[in-house]
């Protein structure tokens, strides 16, 4: 019987994410991906210079690097990438299911961020530094209109990236009503919104709770904003202005984490 249209499409999409790889470079993006033991590793393009600097996570990572000329910098990257020396190619990491990121484990209620649309490589990494400070369960992002796992994201990440799961689905309303049925409250930024973070945490801290931010600009799209349980904003001082999508983020975790109520243990003294 011949496979339907769709199904082998959804199959040649499939081998073909698992065919592709991702160039990381930055001697800080670098040396945290060697030493990540889930990191599929493949080539190491160093100079000498970068290679003592890296000397220890070399070792750890028991890749052979290649040693090249930094006036003949052999690997396939933008010209106008900062690679201080040093390039790797990897696999995408593999973080799993909505549901591996988002089902609680630990003692406090979690935290995620939602992309609707931020394709800036740049901004995603840094709201991927915040998230991993603030203690974001994951960032999670579409599939398309999206920025991919790629090396100039990694570097703004600054590690982050290899540490902090990043989510690509396929429907952010639909991951966002996967989330609801999990007991999350998801909140919607929006400048035009009345009420604030904080007001609608308002004795629900002990909550997971999702923040869904949307690309400078255009912001949430439609459906964005009618899935998600209550549209907030980020009180300001001044009554104008706005925050970059990378800051915005950092702030709302902040709003959000603060306090956050830990959950019982069921112990009993």
């Amino acid at each position: 019987m011949k496979k339907p249209t769709w199904v082998i499409e959804k199959e040649q999409a499939k081998r073909a994410s698992a065919a592709e790889t991702v160039w990381l470079f930055g001697l800080h993006a670098v040396r945290d991906a060697l030493v990540n033991p889930k990191r599929v590793k493949l080539r190491l393009v160093v100079t000498k210079n970068a290679a003592d600097k890296l000397n220890e996570a070399i070792e750890i990572a028991a890749l052979t690097p290649e040693i090249c000329d930094p006036r003949r910098f052999d690997a396939p990257l933008d010209p106008q990438s900062v690679h201080q020396g040093a390039a790797l190619e990897v696999k995408a990491l593999n973080w799993g299911s909505l549901a591996d990121v988002a089902i609680p484990k630990g003692a406090r209620p979690p935290r995620l961020v939602l992309l609707d649309r931020v394709t800036d490589p740049h901004n995603v990494g840094a709201v991927l530094r915040s998230a991993e400070v603030f203690g974001a369960n994951a960032v999670i992002a579409t599939l398309r209109n999206s920025a991919p796992e790629t090396g100039a994201l990694a570097k703004t990440a600054s590690g982050a990236l290899e540490r902090q799961p990043y989510l690509r689905v396929r429907n952010l309303a639909d991951a966002i009503i996967e989330l609801q049925n999990m007991g999350y409250l998801v909140l919607g930024l929006d400048g035009e919104a009345s009420g604030t973070i904080e007001a609608a945490l308002e004795g629900r801290r002990d909550r997971p709770v999702a923040l869904v931010l949307g690309a400078e600009g255009p912001g949430l799209r439609e459906k964005t904003k009618t899935t998600c349980d209550a549209l907030v904003k980020i009180a300001d001082a001044a009554g104008f202005g706005s925050l970059n999508v990378s800051n915005a983020a950092a702030v709302a975790l902040y709003a959000a984490q603060a306090h956050a109520v830990s959950q019982p243990s069921g112990d009993a003294d």
